[in-house]
């Protein structure tokens, strides 16, 4: 008796391609090797009859025949992957794998703590975590979850906000020193103000204060701009290259040991949310559930 889906391999193999754009990429990802990847594909088309890809020394191309494959196959994955999670954690302990996005200030200084206390009430759960300052295309990078930073946009994804930030200035105490203390946030336009650049836009993020009980969004223009991790700001402002922008979870403990000093105290009271987003259609296993909880969690 023959099997009618012993070739789903070559399918998984054929939409890893597509989606990593390579076929050492697909190899990397699925644990083989190009000519492997190379034989799948190939062994896919003849038993379709059709040429799904065209290949060139520097890109992988579809044929009209391999998108429509290819959107088809996918669906077909996320009926697979949903009959999954409808199942998974019906008999007791959780088990399976959830895949979550963090922004890196998120990721080093909020997650661990909640992290842990997750791992150890579900060990059979595998968490797979990226820690980087990109949105991710939930749906089509396969990620279960991502904590998103701001005002999101009406994307039609679910958000569940996990909190509002408060925001501060801090400069080191010998920067101070040298550059005097500001007084009035106009004063900054005087000072050394690290600037970070949104990967969204490549444009510097715009620091959030409060002055005369009014809110005042201010742009900074810095010698230094800083681009993918927020926290190097801290870091230099640490050293003394200037003002920076940050969240009291970041630099409270610099603070407090005397390492940095708030700038503009009478500016701050301004927030920025951190929210938890996962897309409305896809069935969610319990393990991603249970970690939504747990995060959600004050």
């Amino acid at each position: 008796m023959s099997r009618h889906y012993d070739h789903l391999a070559d399918v998984e193999a054929f939409a890893t391609a597509v989606e990593r754009g390579s076929l050492t990429a697909a190899a990397t990802a699925l644990g083989t090797t190009p000519s492997a990847i190379s034989r799948a594909i190939a062994r896919l088309e003849t038993r379709l009859g059709v040429q799904l890809l065209r290949r060139t020394t520097r890109r992988l191309g579809l044929t009209d025949a391999g998108r429509l494959y290819l959107e088809q196959s996918r669906a077909a994955f996320a009926l697979i992957d949903d009959a999954e999670r409808a199942i998974q954690g019906q008999g007791g302990e959780l088990g399976g794998s959830v895949r979550l996005s963090v922004p890196t200030t998120y990721g080093h200084y909020r997650l661990p703590a909640k992290l842990q206390a997750f791992a150890q009430r579900h060990p059979g759960v595998r968490i797979e975590l990226s820690i980087a300052n990109r949105n991710v295309d939930l749906i089509a990078e396969g990620y279960d979850l991502a904590i998103r930073l701001g005002d999101l946009p009406d994307s039609g994804l679910v958000a569940r906000k996990l909190e509002d930030a408060p925001t501060c200035l801090v400069a080191s105490p010998d920067y101070l020193r040298r550059a005097g203390v500001p007084q009035r946030i106009d004063d900054l336009a005087q000072h050394l103000c690290l600037s970070f650049l949104m990967p969204s836009t490549g444009r510097p993020f715009a620091w959030v204060l409060r002055e005369d009980g009014h809110d005042r969004d201010w742009t900074p223009n810095g010698q230094v701009l800083v681009s993918d991790d927020p926290i190097g700001m801290v870091s230099l402002a640490e050293q003394g290259m200037g003002i920076c922008h940050s969240y009291d979870f970041i630099v409270g403990e610099r603070v407090h040991a005397g390492r940095l000093v708030e700038v503009l105290p009478q500016s701050r009271g301004r927030t920025r949310a951190f929210s938890l987003i996962y897309a409305p259609h896809r069935q969610l296993s319990a393990a991603a559930r249970a970690l939504i909880d747990t995060l959600s969690a004050s």
